[in-house]
């Protein structure tokens, strides 16, 4: 087969889990937006057949098939193994709870890809070994830390290798819901920008949300002795999901997700004669919503071409391993 038939091959795809991540967020919205969920992502890409999905909740699975044209319902993954169907992809759109045995069997259907929302499990030890067994299976295995398929973030990585904005600083980073299950999506950006960091002081937990997942304030420390601080807001106050780097030319700020974005520059001062000050900036929009999209694009080709995974299973293991050294400290924090 040549490459151009290859690039027109449909893949065949199943999602497991049928909540708002899975396609809930898209029904119902406007013709022409960009997408941010899985079934979403997969059909406005076109070059993905949305064959199956597993869904609990026979009432939930019904106005999923209906609104995404799936042809086979499935209550069980057990249900969909048994079968005999077969899958290029396999979407785990389900409750993080249910990721370790949702995974399992999905190994067992022999898909091309998993693509897991994150965290992958609510364990290191059991992540490391579903990686073993992936690798192990030739199954590549791509984690929905959805920043890493934002256009902006990548930019704004190349132009930071690129030395465009001088010597990184310092980071301060904005969060909330849990430091494995927000946390995590921080971590995993700045393991991105900042590279390794080591964890230098962590605050006391705070419960926002989630009883078994706190909200920590923690200061990390890059390569060089770079400080990244992360502080908390309170999730019943308002979601939160920010950060601000400073370089020695300038600042760059992140907004609401990355749904916008800041730079400011430096400039001399009209106040204090001989000192340099940074300007206001501009906020303009970010491309945050495309990264669906884009995940969706990367996935085909990671298949189709062998491109690499923008996230991958070792990437947020990393991420997670780091935000459960965060958790474990701060329940050692003297009150």
């Amino acid at each position: 087969m040549s490459t151009a038939s290859r690039d027109l091959a449909s893949l065949r795809v199943l999602i497991v889990g049928c909540g708002n991540i899975a396609g809930g967020f898209d029904q119902g919205r406007v013709a022409g937006h960009l997408p941010s969920t899985h079934a979403g992502a997969y059909m406005r890409d076109g070059r993905f057949d949305l064959l199956a999905c597993v869904e609990p909740d026979d009432k939930r699975r019904g106005e999923f098939m209906a609104a995404w044209g799936v042809a086979t319902g499935f209550q069980t993954i057990e249900e969909a193994l048994a079968s005999g169907k077969q899958f290029d992809v396999i979407s785990i759109c389900s409750p993080t709870e249910c990721h370790a045995h949702d995974l399992e069997m999905a190994l067992s259907l022999q898909p091309k890809l998993i693509f897991c929302e994150k965290p992958l499990t609510t364990s290191v030890t059991e992540n490391q070994r579903l990686l073993e067994e992936c690798a192990q299976l030739n199954i590549r295995l791509a984690i929905n830390y959805t920043r890493r398929w934002d256009a902006e973030i990548s930019t704004l990585h190349a132009n930071m290798q690129a030395g465009r904005w001088g010597q990184l600083r310092s980071v301060m980073g904005y969060y909330n819901k849990g430091v494995l299950n927000n946390g995590s999506h921080m971590v995993d950006l700045l393991h991105l920008l900042v590279g390794a960091m080591e964890i230098v002081k962590v605050g006391k937990p705070i419960h926002d949300f989630f009883a078994n997942d706190p909200t920590v304030p923690v200061w990390l420390e890059g390569a060089s002795g770079i400080p990244v601080m992360l502080a908390c807001g309170h999730a019943e106050d308002y979601a939160i999901f920010e950060l601000q780097l400073v370089f020695s030319v300038g600042m760059v700020i992140m907004e609401e997700g990355g749904l916008f974005w800041r730079e400011r520059a430096v400039l001399d001062s009209g106040t204090f004669k001989g000192y340099r000050v940074l300007d206001a900036g501009v906020r303009r929009v970010g491309q945050y919503p495309g990264a669906m999209l884009n995940a969706a694009d990367n996935i085909y080709r990671a298949i189709q071409q062998g491109d690499l995974l923008a996230s991958s299973g070792e990437s947020a293991l990393a991420a997670q391993d780091m935000c459960e050294k965060i958790k474990q400290q701060a329940y050692n924090v003297k009150e």
